[in-house]
């Protein structure tokens, strides 16, 4: 799948901070960019949300990528499975994320996490009471609403860039461990 829309000229100043974060322009930065209002606002909000710190990261991090997995976002399983390598998280857990169903290296809790990601996800969403209850009586009030804030946030990304045809930019080329893929038999659009 090719750009839908696209990429538009950022500004200097804006293309060298992208530079400097990422190492390279983010294809779905340069493709908002259309429409600077809605770019900015859209970076300044994923910024907040980054900032957020009553959930554990590597929470966060199992859920966004779950996300895209699920919805088809191999931009965002990229850059997410990348940026878990620059938060020193478990990359041999983060790398299993799209097959995290068939793994073994994932705890009841993430499990739980990477269940009520998929569960948010679905439409119309699945969760159940009980996944919730539980989710709740081990992560507390605020890491629950924040980890339910993320995930609805990871669901409008990964939909516009998807929808926009934003794909993989190859961020995760740079780990150590391979990321896996994700089982065929989904009928979830491939990450790759």
């Amino acid at each position: 799948m090719a750009l839908r829309v696209p990429k538009a000229e950022l500004p200097a100043e804006l293309r060298d901070t992208m530079i400097a974060q990422l190492g390279t322009v983010p294809e779905n930065v340069e493709v908002l960019w259309h429409s600077p209002q809605v770019t900015q606002d859209n970076l300044e909000f994923g910024a907040k949300v980054g900032a957020w710190d009553a959930a554990d990261e590597s929470l966060k991090s199992f859920a966004h990528m779950a996300v895209a997995a699920q919805v088809g976002c191999s931009w965002c399983l990229d850059v997410g499975y990348f940026q878990a390598q620059n938060q020193n998280l478990d990359l041999t857990k983060a790398s299993q994320v799209p097959r995290w169903r068939e793994s073994e290296v994932f705890t009841p809790l993430e499990r739980d996490v990477l269940e009520y990601a998929e569960a948010m996800t679905n439409t119309p969403p699945t969760v159940t009471d009980e996944l919730y209850a539980g989710l709740l009586d081990r992560l507390g009030p605020a890491a629950m609403v924040e980890l339910t804030a993320l995930i609805a946030y990871v669901n409008l990304a990964t939909r516009a860039n998807v929808a926009n045809g934003v794909r993989s930019q190859g961020f995760s080329d740079a780990c150590e461990i391979p990321l896996a893929a994700r089982p065929e038999t989904t009928g979830v659009a491939s990450t790759a």
